[in-house]
Formats: C-alpha cells, sequence, structure tokens
C-alpha cells in the first residue's frame, strides 16, 4: 500500500447537495460582529433561554444581547480603562449572564478565558496566575472558593453573578431566595466585587458620555487573540490554547458551510454541556448565534432530569452531547416517553460515541446520532459526519478548507488503513499555547498540530479514531486501544457503562483492566471475560475486571481514564 496525500482531499467526494468545500464569504471581522449582525437582523427574536430544572426560566433577544454586551464592554473599556488583549476571565455555569459578558469582552477587545466553575481554589488560581487575569467575572454560589484563590492571586476586578440573572424580577427574586435562605448555597463574599447590574450600569453611562463601541477595535484584526482557552492538551500539561477571533470565526463558518441546510433559523440548540467547554463554546454558542437560532442553556444537567423541563417547555430541533449524556438520557423513564416531533440532528463529541450507545439511541429516538473530532486546540471542530447520515465508527471527513493526515513518528504520512497520529492543518489551528513557546513546538509542525490521537483514514477519507497515543496499552509488543474494547464490552448485557486501561502486568508489560458499571447485580468478572473472549483477540481481553458503581466524569462527561490510573 502507498501513502495518499492529504492534499488529494478523497473525502470531498463525501460533500453533496449544499455542502460547500470552501468557505466562501467570511462576514466577521472580529467575533463581537456575530451578536451586532443576528441583532439587526432579527432584533426581537428570541436568541437565548436559560431553564432551571423547576422549569423557571428567563430570556434574551437578540436585541437585548446586543445591548447589555455593549454596556459591558463600556465598562471594561470606559471604566476599568482596560487595554486591548487584557484577559477576562469567567466562572460560571451555563446562564444568562455568560452571552452579555462574552461578547462584551470581545467588543472591548479583550481576551475571553473560560474557567471551570467546579474548579477548587487552588486550580482556579492557577488559571488566574498563568492567563494575567484583569478581570473575573463569577457566579455567587462559589464565593467562598474565590476567595480562597484570591488570597493567593491577585485579580484587580472581581464581578459577582447570579444564576437567575436578566430572569424577570419575580422569578429571580423566588430562586435567589431559595438559593440564600433555604440552600444555603449563597456563601458571603469577601473580597472587594461590584455586582454585574453595577458594571452594565457603569458601562451605561459612558455610553451615554459619547463612548462608540465601534471604536474601540477599530484597529484590531482578526488574527488577535479572542480566548485562552485552558487544556491539558496533547502533552497533558495545563496551558492556554490561543484561539484568534480569526480561528474561532472560520470554524463556525466551517460548520455552517459542512451542513448546509441543516440549519436553520428557527432551530433551537438544547445546550446542557457547559459554555466554558470549547465543545459547547464554538458548536451551541457561537455557531447558533451566527445563524440567528435560539440557544437554549441548562446550568447543570446533572441529575439529568434538570433537562426535562427544557425539553418539555421547548421544540428542540438539535441537541449535542458525549457518549455518557446519550446514554444516560436514554436511562431516564421520562425521556423515553417524551414526545420529541422536533429533534432532527443530535451531534456527539468530545469523546468516542459507543456503537452499542449510538444503535440504541437511534432505535429509542428515532434520529441518528452523528459524531464528529476536534481538540481546543482547533477550535474545536476537525471532522465531522454528514448531517443525519448517523453512526458509521467513523468521526467522519475533514471540514471545508480543513487538511488532515495520518502521520508517523518522522511526521511521514503512513499508508491508507494503517494507524497513525492525526495531523491537522486549517484555519481554525490555533496560534500556539500561551507565554509555552516550548510546548507549542512540542505539538507543531510548520502550519500543521500534531493532535496526539491515533487514526486511520479509508480510501473514501473518512477518519476513525484509534485511541489517544497516550492510553495505548503495550501487551507483549502488541498495541491493544481502550476504544475497541470498550465498544465491544459496551454491548454485553448487564452493562451500563465501561472504561478501560492498562496495568502493569509483569513480563508482558501491560494488561488490559476494564472497570465495569452494571445493571445487571448478577454479572460475574468471569461472564464479561467469556464475552470479551468471543468477540476480541486473546491480548486484547480484559485481564482485570472491577465493578464499581459509577465512573470518574469530568463536567461534560468523559470518562476519565487517568483517574482510574492513579
Amino acid at each position: 500500500m502507498t501513502a495518499v496525500s492529504s492534499m488529494q482531499r478523497p473525502w470531498l467526494a463525501a460533500y453533496d447537495g449544499d455542502m460547500k468545500p470552501h468557505v466562501e464569504e467570511v462576514p466577521y471581522r472580529l467575533l463581537g460582529d456575530m451578536i451586532v449582525q443576528s441583532a439587526r437582523e432579527a432584533p426581537r427574536k428570541t436568541a437565548y433561554t436559560c431553564v432551571m430544572p423547576n422549569g423557571m426560566h428567563g430570556s434574551l433577544s437578540y436585541g437585548e444581547a446586543d445591548r447589555l454586551s455593549d454596556r459591558f464592554a463600556a465598562y471594561l473599556h470606559g471604566e476599568l480603562k482596560l487595554p486591548p488583549g487584557s484577559r477576562v476571565a469567567i466562572q460560571a455555569p451555563n446562564g444568562l449572564a455568560y452571552p452579555v459578558v462574552a461578547f462584551g469582552v470581545f467588543k472591548a477587545g479583550c481576551v475571553l478565558v473560560n474557567v471551570n466553575p467546579l474548579y477548587l481554589a487552588e486550580e482556579a488560581g492557577a488559571v488566574f496566575a498563568d492567563g494575567g487575569i484583569s478581570v473575573l467575572v463569577v457566579i455567587d454560589m462559589f464565593a467562598d472558593r474565590t476567595a480562597k484563590a484570591l488570597a493567593t492571586v491577585k485579580v484587580p476586578h472581581v464581578v459577582l453573578i447570579n444564576a437567575a440573572e436578566f430572569f424577570p424580577s419575580l422569578p429571580r427574586a423566588l430562586i435567589g431566595l431559595v438559593q440564600k435562605h433555604v440552600r444555603k448555597e449563597i456563601p458571603a463574599a469577601t473580597f472587594p466585587h461590584i455586582r454585574l447590574a453595577q458594571a452594565l450600569a457603569l458601562g451605561q453611562a459612558k455610553l451615554a458620555r459619547g463612548l462608540k463601541i465601534a471604536d474601540i477595535t477599530a484597529s484590531m484584526d482578526s488574527s488577535a487573540t479572542a480566548c485562552l482557552q485552558y487544556t491539558g492538551g496533547t502533552t497533558g500539561v495545563s496551558k492556554g490554547a490561543m484561539l484568534t477571533h480569526r480561528n474561532l470565526i472560520m470554524n463556525v463558518l466551517q460548520v455552517l458551510a459542512f451542513g448546509g441546510s441543516a440549519f436553520k433559523r428557527d432551530d433551537v440548540i438544547m445546550t446542557a454541556l457547559p459554555l466554558y467547554h470549547i465543545f459547547a463554546f464554538t458548536v451551541n454558542f457561537l455557531t447558533f448565534t451566527a445563524c440567528g437560532a435560539h440557544v437554549v442553556m441548562v446550568p447543570s444537567p446533572r441529575p439529568l432530569s434538570n433537562l426535562r423541563k427544557a425539553f418539555e417547555k421547548y421544540p428542540v430541533s438539535y441537541i449535542t452531547g458525549v457518549n455518557t449524556l446519550y446514554n444516560g438520557l436514554m436511562n431516564e423513564a421520562w425521556f423515553a416517553t417524551l414526545p420529541k416531533p422536533h429533534l432532527r440532528i443530535c451531534i456527539a463529541g468530545g469523546t468516542a460515541l459507543q456503537a452499542a450507545v449510538a444503535e440504541r439511541w437511534h432505535k429509542i429516538v428515532g434520529v441518528p446520532v452523528g459524531e464528529g473530532y476536534g481538540l481546543t486546540e482547533t477550535s474545536p471542530v476537525v471532522c465531522f459526519n454528514p448531517f443525519g447520515s448517523g453512526h458509521n465508527g467513523a468521526v467522519g471527513v475533514p471540514l471545508p478548507d480543513t487538511d488532515v493526515k495520518c502521520v508517523d513518528d518522522d511526521f511521514n504520512e503512513v499508508p491508507l488503513g494503517t494507524p497513525g497520529e492525526l495531523a491537522v492543518r486549517g484555519p481554525q489551528v490555533m496560534a500556539g499555547y500561551w507565554r509555552r513557546p516550548d510546548e507549542t513546538a512540542k505539538v507543531m509542525r510548520g502550519d500543521w498540530i500534531l493532535t496526539g490521537d491515533i487514526a486511520v483514514m479509508d480510501e473514501a477519507g473518512y477518519f476513525r479514531i484509534v485511541d489517544r497515543r497516550k492510553d495505548m496499552i503495550l501487551v507483549s509488543g502488541f498495541n491493544v486501544f481502550p476504544n475497541e474494547v470498550e465498544d465491544v464490552l459496551a454491548k454485553m448485557p448487564g452493562i451500563k457503562e465501561v472504561a478501560v486501561i492498562g496495568v502493569p502486568d509483569g513480563a508482558a508489560g501491560e494488561a488490559p483492566k476494564a472497570f465495569v458499571v452494571r445493571s445487571d447485580a448478577a454479572l460475574t468478572v468471569e461472564a464479561v471475560r467469556a464475552y470479551a473472549k468471543q468477540h476480541l483477540t486473546g491480548y486484547k481481553v480484559p485481564k482485570f475486571v472491577e465493578f464499581r458503581d459509577d465512573l470518574p466524569k469530568s463536567n461534560v462527561g468523559k470518562i476519565l481514564r487517568k483517574d482510574l490510573r492513579s
């Protein structure tokens, strides 16, 4: 077999209908232009809705989000005098404050730093220190953690928000009352701060005195950094990927060009994944803002019953999720019986979609799950399956204007069907890691980025992820990919969830170990191994099986193999 140059782009044959192989027009210079344009086209249309587990909700129209983000930009630039490029962190679950703050940051020429709201003080403090944060926007529910972080890291300005920001006055008051006095969820803020409403009022005063938002970024171009998105990346060290305005704008336009008429202005996108994660940030937030659709947000998908009221109240046509979200929803009785007449597109990413989950979802819901692939460093989307095509074991074909190839350790392209490390080139590839040229050099090869993922490409240009390079198990010289073993075991009756890692095993070097969450309490270790032996070569069969009540997961639902290893 011979290697196929990625420049031949065999995947273009998969583009049909109104799918476009190139982004033909770039209507935005900076990310702030997105909300301005959508507000100009449909100012009264509902843009963002936040739904609480009890059904209380609030919404912002495109016009309201545009005006409020102008005020926040004016606060940053006019009141605080922040120069362009200043870093502004937001640490909050999904809510209506998010689009106001994010677009305000972009309009002010500042850099948005998304911070996981569940980070402990030490973790958050590390991001604040590395990013050189000038302003922290944080939800008041975590004021105690914030105080601990600020005791060791100086952040000049702190803006507090609440869970029901921009809700109508009555539900906002009720939610605040319950959180503060019944559930005791709002600790005292012992550090200097102002509330978001105060910041917006100060910004409005600057606008009233003649500050022009468009003037703030008049001299900026799309090569300016828009986000520092912190990630363990391909080398395991936490660092900020510098995503430029162009990176993120182009990734949005690539997704829209790839999807074609699958995107409609009357779409409703269910956003259970957190917006601070790059998947939901780009796909749910930016992409659906650009096409003027309705973004429905849930502050937290745990427990999954938190999603029920949002599904009941709104005609959800799109949903994004990870494997565990789709698997979990199918185990919810309310979801299985809930009519879903508007649901058209289901998108999976973030981690491997197991065939058993995809098949069961299609059978129960009646809509296939389409799998894609990306990483923080690529803004994030690299590949996707044509919309509506369902699960085929592949993560799809590259997006418009994207080249992908599988390479060996010397960066030589490997033959078709041979596993190699995935390398990506395109306008969505990051500018580098913030203040870490050494880490940048480890992953960049000219304008290509090495992803750390092992994949194979077929003759049609579809890519299949074999596994993370660092997760590969070496058994007596043979490579075992955990994804393959997990995919087999996930189909076994009696298994609800499974994760596989490598553990030390004497002369063999390593052996596969499976961690299993049972749906059938009678399931035995012997039965699991016997099932694996029926479907896998001997060296791939888990030598060890451990039953658990649950598996460690990230906040977006990824099973954390590193926690199992430790």
